[in-house]
């Protein structure tokens, strides 16, 4: 199984161009079915649709999340449709199994008040302030996600054209406007902070930690989670709510959906229209507040 498994992470690097994260996401759903499998005392020529449904129904019974149930059969399936692929298998024993419906969640979003509040928090008079600021308005300027944020080199921006060239899932690359204030924050750190931050020889990184090394998602999540809490809200605060917040609001200002599919890195605009009910709803609540026969 340990074999089989580090074959088809090979194989999603490889041929199919896998992020780094989603391949260790796979990863481990996978090394967590391959523990229930020798517990069970199974082998993979055992697994039969019964038993899978079997795993996911102990997977619920741990507590899972309808999201997190769905994902694992997903990983299952990807790895069973390898394995056939390979000759290693003679059938596909995911092949008639469907996710379990889930109820689509609207994502949370700031306001634009929200928005320049949690801008404003950062201590200009630091190095650490300068480069969290440069990075809370690059997030909201141009919506990248948080991976492909910190993945940035400095070759990657060109601040006197204003665009951001990132590489997005599937290792697919896009190019993205970047506003005024964003330049005008980033070359500030770029002059003031960066170079005091840089240690390590070569580091293209734009994003520093305080070793001088590229910044991590998860160094990330911790300094937007103590700026959300000095913000003081109820909501909570992900580096992924502000781009949700940056599709919203350019959507609730007139822009083309293909135009805001576009600069999320969209594959499918199905998953950029949940942006449209979203501003759709906020207009319904608007009105019902606002007009006198409403």
């Amino acid at each position: 199984m340990q074999a089989l498994l580090q074959n088809f992470l090979a194989y999603l690097a490889v041929e199919r161009g896998l992020a780094d994260n989603t391949i260790q996401s796979y990863g481990r759903d996978l090394k967590n079915y391959a523990t229930y499998l020798a517990n069970k005392k199974m082998t993979i020529n055992s697994v039969t649709q019964t038993s899978i449904i079997s795993y996911l129904l102990h997977l619920q019974g741990k507590g899972l999340a309808t999201a997190s149930v769905s994902r694992n059969l997903a990983s299952l399936k990807s790895f069973f449709h390898f394995l056939v692929r390979e000759n290693v298998l003679s059938s596909d024993p995911t092949l008639n199994l469907e996710s379990p419906k889930q109820q689509k969640k609207l994502p949370q979003v700031l306001t634009t008040n929200e928005v320049s509040q949690l801008l404003s928090i950062p201590d200009l008079k630091t190095v650490a302030g300068l480069r969290d600021k440069a990075m809370l308005e690059m997030l909201y300027a141009t919506g990248l996600r948080v991976s492909e944020l910190t993945g940035l080199d400095c070759k990657d921006v060109d601040l006197e054209f204003g665009y951001v060239k990132c590489l997005g899932k599937g290792s697919k690359e896009r190019i993205v406007p970047l506003g005024s204030v964003a330049i005008r924050v980033l070359k500030d750190y770029l002059k003031r902070g960066r170079p005091e931050l840089v240690s390590a020889a070569g580091c293209e990184a734009i994003f520093l930690n305080h070793h001088g090394k590229r910044l991590t998602r998860q160094g990330f999540w911790k300094i937007i989670k103590k700026y959300a809490e000095s913000l003081g809200t109820e909501k909570t605060i992900t580096p992924h709510t502000l781009r949700h917040s940056f599709a919203t609001h350019l959507l609730e200002n007139g822009a083309d959906l293909r135009a805001v599919q576009e600069m999320l890195g969209h594959a499918d605009i199905s998953t950029t229209q949940i942006y449209t009910h979203l501003t759709r709803s906020r207009l319904r609540k608007v009105y019902d507040q606002t007009h006198p026969r409403a």
